[in-house]
């Protein structure tokens, strides 16, 4: 599969073929972290692109901040626009081979952007990445698309996939997309025992 592998992303970014790129922090997800108090929390941003989030969570005081994505491009461009953004907090690595413990796990594009058929696997992962008590949270599209990457699904096949690895989940209509999106996700947030 061609979207599985780096060459593949960082020719995407090399190209500026990256329409799902905001060039912001994604609302949904901005409004989320602001309402968190400790800074010193473990996040992971897996298929971090760009990592808008990572550069505002950098800002804004948090200490533990790791990003992880198959291309090195986006993790280059981050480090030029955050130079002081700790480089043993960069991870250029497939998510499946990641290992580590986390408090928090945004999700935003890598789910869409795997293969509808590693979702079962991708749902394990996170179940080991995250510890006692972590969030998964994020944006999942709640429509289809014709062909993919980006690959769609909808509220009832996520309850299903995360309800074989978690029983304290919520999945709703999001509110605060932006324009192009309003309509088309949900945001989640999925806790582990």
């Amino acid at each position: 599969m061609q979207n599985l592998s780096s060459e593949y992303w960082n020719e995407r970014y090399k190209s500026a073929n990256i329409g799902w790129d905001l060039g912001q922090v994604s609302p949904p997800i901005k409004e989320y972290v602001d309402q968190l108090n400790d800074k010193s929390i473990r996040i992971l941003i897996p298929g971090c692109g760009n990592a808008y989030e990572a550069e505002y969570l950098h800002r804004q005081g948090f200490s533990n901040v790791n990003v992880l994505d198959f291309a090195s491009e986006p993790l280059a461009d981050l480090q030029r626009r955050v130079g002081d953004f700790p480089s043993e907090h960069l991870h250029q690595t497939d998510f499946f081979e990641h290992e580590g413990q986390y408090d928090l796990i945004l999700e935003q594009t890598l789910f869409c952007a795997i293969t509808p058929s590693l979702r079962p696997k991708y749902v394990e992962k996170v179940n080991r990445l995250l510890a006692s008590n972590g969030k998964l949270v994020g944006l999942l599209f709640n429509r289809e698309f014709d062909g993919g990457p980006p690959f769609g699904g909808n509220r009832n096949e996520y309850e299903q996939l995360f309800s074989k690895e978690f029983s304290k989940m919520e999945i709703n209509e999001c509110y605060n997309s932006i324009a192009p999106r309003q309509g088309s996700e949900v945001f989640i947030r999925i806790e582990k025992d």
